[in-house]
């Protein structure tokens, strides 16, 4: 098997704009990762961060996933991602969110935000007021657009089929799959999952929602610590990024990883370490891009029924890159992102057209 590049390193921004709403004193980045294939899209982050500097580095991580995660979708998007710091005190949202708005509008259509961990829709309403260039606000006519979570959720569902019939020869309703987050992509995934016939182990720091996983899925509840030492059969990270780490890889007792969450790699070393104990790890920017999918497709105009065709194709591309990640003696991980980096190669265009 054809080792990482670890000393390759990140592929480096286009640009890094740093963000400061002086009524409410909230400060975040916007990365532009790439706009090759078009405006750099990806969502806006609300979270507490320790620091600018963490933020910025998260934002950074984050940005390049979409990059990758777009190109792989076969969207006319390049990556981008915003991350503001949640100052743990009471502040106008409604007024950051328009600033936020302002700041988007100044990239003159070189960045597109939409909905992540921390935002919703009435957050986008909001910037809509200042800024064209938004996705996720409420669904017109029949039109994509809302909350894009139930896309994501269902893109991971259709992977995981096609992972587990591949790594175990078996179908989701034969298998105990470990869930970590319920958030709205992570509740809706176990929706599928449940209805599918899995059994679930779930893990949610929100006493509330876990009972009522507990209580609607027959769900098995153990803390995330527990979880990720779980006897199951897959494991699906839906919460935050940097979970598989060289620790709690060696504790995994599943042969299969395929979530929502982004970045659930610590670093590239962890791909190596997951294939070294025998699971199969589905590239997290290949799996979960239903929900970017969706926000494309109310930005740029294209109908639900392209939205559900596109998401329910992930499956395919998992199924493809698998292929030929065993063929060609590399890591799906590698795989896909080769995958990735040659489209935007081969299809890049000036910047400037991206405005």
């Amino acid at each position: 098997m054809r080792p990482i590049d670890y000393d390759a390193g990140p592929v480096p921004p286009e640009d890094v704009v740093p963000f400061r709403d002086p009524d409410t004193g909230i400060a975040g980045t916007i990365v532009l990762h790439s706009t090759a294939l078009g405006p750099a899209a990806g969502g806006c982050r609300l979270w507490r961060y320790a620091s600018d500097e963490h933020a910025t580095a998260d934002a950074l991580r984050l940005a390049e996933g979409m990059t990758l995660k777009n190109a792989l979708a076969g969207l006319p998007l390049g990556g981008g991602k915003a991350v503001l710091r949640d100052p743990g005190v009471p502040f106008d949202r409604a007024a950051l969110f328009r600033a936020f708005g302002r700041a988007v509008e100044a990239l003159r259509g070189r960045y597109v935000t939409a909905e992540d961990v921390g935002t919703g829709v009435e957050d986008m309403v909001r910037v809509a007021e200042t800024s064209r260039h938004v996705a996720g606000l409420p669904p017109r006519a029949g039109r994509p657009g809302g909350n894009p979570s139930g896309w994501t959720a269902l893109g991971v569902a259709t992977a995981m089929r096609v992972a587990v019939r591949r790594r175990l020869g078996a179908e989701l309703s034969d298998v105990t799959v470990a869930v970590q987050g319920l958030g709205h992509v992570g509740f809706a995934l176990c929706e599928l999952l449940h209805a599918a016939g899995a059994k679930l182990i779930v893990a949610e720091p929100r006493s509330d929602v876990a009972a009522r996983a507990a209580v609607r899925f027959g769900a098995q509840l153990m803390s995330s610590q527990a979880l990720l030492a779980a006897k199951a059969d897959v494991l699906a990270p839906c919460a935050l990024g940097g979970v598989l780490d060289f620790v709690r890889v060696a504790q995994l007792q599943v042969k299969l990883v395929c979530g929502a969450a982004n970045n659930q790699l610590f670093s590239e070393r962890q791909a190596e370490q997951l294939a070294d104990r025998g699971i199969l790890y589905a590239p997290d920017f290949l799996v979960n891009a239903g929900g970017i999918i969706n926000v494309a497709a109310e930005y740029l105009g294209w109908d639900a029924a392209e939205v559900r065709r596109r998401v329910e194709d992930i499956g395919a591309r998992l199924d493809d890159t698998l292929y030929r990640a065993d063929r060609a003696g590399v890591l799906p991980h590698q795989a896909a992102r080769m995958e990735a980096l040659d489209r935007i190669a081969g299809h890049a265009r000036p910047l400037a057209s991206a405005a």
